[in-house]
């Protein structure tokens, strides 16, 4: 397995498809003033021209690592489980999969600031909305909130995402 890095430190971590909905360029912003912790994103940087763009202006950056997408799940899962913060930029759909990964995994969310997203996190993660906002919380957030707000996230996906419990409510629905 590939090593990385940035593994022995505390780092940032997101994956997501590399769309503007997903606010890419307002965490790629907030970090390029955040140099004392790397940030990680895995995406699909060559499929469109806004991520090509973003991959042209930061790839070359000191602690930018834009991987390609991961297909391992245990690549992916070591660089999930290790981080710091999971940022979610998501600021269109619903319920998404990664958030709920992560919040399985126990991680602290810092999520885009929008209902489904505090919906989703039952307005127990951490939300921005502008890069200021999210490098404030980077920065700002100690040990122990960081901590009791991973244990959050992983008692709500436990507790609301499961699979028995997404069953049930089918089948009561139909």
């Amino acid at each position: 397995m590939e090593e990385y890095p940035f593994l022995n430190r505390p780092y940032a971590f997101t994956v997501c498809r590399i769309e503007p909905e997903n606010n890419l360029h307002l965490i790629l912003e907030a970090f390029s003033e955040h140099p004392e912790m790397p940030l990680v994103i895995v995406g699909n940087w060559k499929f469109s021209s806004y991520g090509r763009d973003l991959f042209q202006k930061y790839s070359k950056l000191p602690d930018y690592h834009l991987l390609s997408p991961i297909y391992e799940k245990e690549r992916l899962n070591k660089l999930r489980s290790q981080c710091t913060f999971y940022l979610h930029g998501h600021s269109c759909g619903g319920t998404n999969p990664s958030l709920v990964e992560a919040m399985y995994w126990g991680l602290p969310v810092i999520a885009y600031d929008v209902n489904f997203n505090r919906e989703t996190t039952e307005n127990k993660a951490m939300y921005f909305d502008t890069p200021e906002a999210l490098r404030r919380l980077c920065t700002e957030t100690s040990d122990e909130e960081r901590i009791a707000i991973g244990k959050s996230m992983q008692e709500i996906a436990q507790r609301r995402y499961t699979w028995k419990r997404i069953a049930d409510c089918y089948a009561k629905l139909f």
